[in-house]
């Protein structure tokens, strides 16, 4: 155990909790209960809206499997995770305005208020929490893995117990603050990110003895590895533009990006997010793809893809360096497991409970129960992280997959068609989920389906279904 590293991991942790206690102490301030815990108020100004969507969109993925897998495929790896770029800028310029206005004319909390309101069907809202807990299991369970291994990594302790504190560090401050304060650290937790990342960058370059000696050694190994089609020559052109549909186009079907689109204070914080947002997170995402390649020279023989950043970390710098940078994938799980994990517990609270069981549910009675659900998530998602898969990207883009071919159709023409109505928003979220679940076997057993990525053809397929659904049945326009 490394006690150089473990000091500043443990300020971090601190400082992390203090603002979920400041957080908890404003809760209340901004309007309803509800208001509060699930949207922070709406009160989101330019630079925290887009730090809280770099944040909880820079998970374990980016910061662990992306550069693990980047590790082992090599530059093909990076130039697919560039992808990513836009994706904060997309999400607000599609949904932006629009849908702050009509969630605001709803009074809609959550997503699934929109759709509820926008389609006027229970079984959309009740469709779409499935969904929701379903998918969102799936990339919470990848990101509470991804804590877990970064604290074995660093302390020696077995995966069990470092998982466990993990899980505890996090059900703390989410359970107590609410979404404000997951944002107020995720804008703390991303300026880490850049920070951490650069200086990692760095210290990996110099260990390798400079750039050209690093791509010589790479080029020595396998020249593939410098190439846009991975190690093994399996990113084919169809799969890499194919790709894009998952970490670009489709992002604006995730419900933990679009709940943020709700919640800024003014255009004018919306249009300062859009330029933030995509610079930072291009820097991030370019810096950590290229550590994980440059990786591979420095410390050759890396089993475990989600080992890297932390092994590469403790190798190349002074220990308290160390604990300073890796804060950075620690931030950057902490961020997207607290954004999850307010998701989901708003489903079920909101959106099932309050919207069919209870209604008229006292505030009191609210609040005990959204501290509880959350509490409770974390616990469950704690015991099914017990036992992980080799590489958590796999799960975390599984999980992307299946929200994306759900609900980028029911939100977008949702907004945008007056003619989209609650058959269509059904039957292109059933195909959706449908048929990316079963591709998604299928591309298992029998490698990828016309040679693109799992979520492509799901999202195609739910397309042509709104549509059809929609046109089938007659009914008058929607007025937004």
């Amino acid at each position: 155990m490394n006690i150089g590293v473990l000091i500043p991991l443990i300020i971090f942790l601190i400082a992390i909790f203090a603002i979920g206690f400041i957080a908890s102490k404003q809760m209340g301030s901004g309007g309803s209960f509800l208001q509060e815990y699930f949207l922070g108020g709406r009160e989101l100004g330019g630079f925290v809206l887009a730090m809280t969507m770099v944040a909880t969109y820079g998970s374990a993925s980016s910061f662990l499997g992306g550069p693990g897998t980047a590790y082992t495929v090599g530059f093909g790896w990076a130039l697919l995770a560039m992808t990513q770029v836009v994706t904060g800028y997309f999400v607000l310029l599609v949904l932006g305005k629009k849908f702050a206005i009509l969630s605001r004319r709803y009074d809609a909390v959550t997503m699934i208020d929109f759709l509820k309101a926008r389609y006027n069907s229970p079984a959309v809202a009740i469709l779409s929490a499935i969904a929701i807990i379903v998918f969102l299991f799936s990339a919470m369970t990848a990101q509470w893995v991804g804590g877990g291994r970064l604290i074995e990594s660093l302390t020696g302790l077995n995966y069990t117990t470092a998982l466990f504190i993990f899980a505890v560090s996090v059900l703390v401050y989410v359970t107590i603050g609410g979404f404000r304060a997951v944002a107020l650290t995720d804008a703390v937790q991303g300026g880490i990110m850049v920070v951490g990342t650069l200086i990692l960058l760095i210290g990996v370059i110099i260990a390798g003895g400079g750039i050209p000696a690093i791509m010589q050694d790479l080029l020595n190994e396998n020249p593939r590895l410098v190439t846009p089609f991975g190690a093994d020559g399996s990113l084919t052109a169809a799969y890499v533009s194919s790709f894009w549909i998952l970490v670009g186009v489709g992002v604006v079907g995730l419900p933990q990006m679009v709940v943020r689109t709700m919640s800024y204070k003014n255009s004018r914080a919306m249009h300062r997010a859009l330029a933030i947002g995509t610079i930072v997170t291009g820097f991030i995402m370019l810096n950590m793809h290229l550590i994980g390649i440059f990786a591979r020279p420095v410390m050759p023989g890396i089993e475990v893809g989600d080992k890297v950043i932390p092994l590469i970390a403790l190798e190349v710098l002074p220990p308290w360096l160390a604990g300073i940078v890796l804060a950075a994938p620690m931030a950057a799980i902490m961020s997207t497991v607290d954004s999850l994990l307010i998701l989901v517990s708003s489903a079920i609270v909101k959106d099932v409970y309050l919207n069919f069981i209870q209604p008229d549910a006292p505030e009191k009675k609210v609040k005990l129960l959204s501290f509880g659900i959350t509490g409770v998530l974390g616990t469950v998602v704690f015991l099914l992280a017990l036992q992980p898969p080799d590489l958590l990207i796999f799960l975390n883009l599984f999980a992307f997959g299946g929200l994306e071919a759900a609900f980028i159709w029911p939100i977008v023409l949702g907004l945008y068609w007056k003619y989209g109505n609650k058959y269509g928003a059904l039957a292109s979220m059933f195909m959706g989920i449908a048929s990316y679940i079963a591709i998604h076997f299928y591309n298992q057993e029998y490698g990828n389906l016309l040679g693109v990525h799992t979520v492509t053809i799901p999202v195609v397929l739910s397309l042509f279904a709104y549509l059809i659904g929609s046109l089938a049945v007659k009914r008058e326009p929607f007025q937004f």
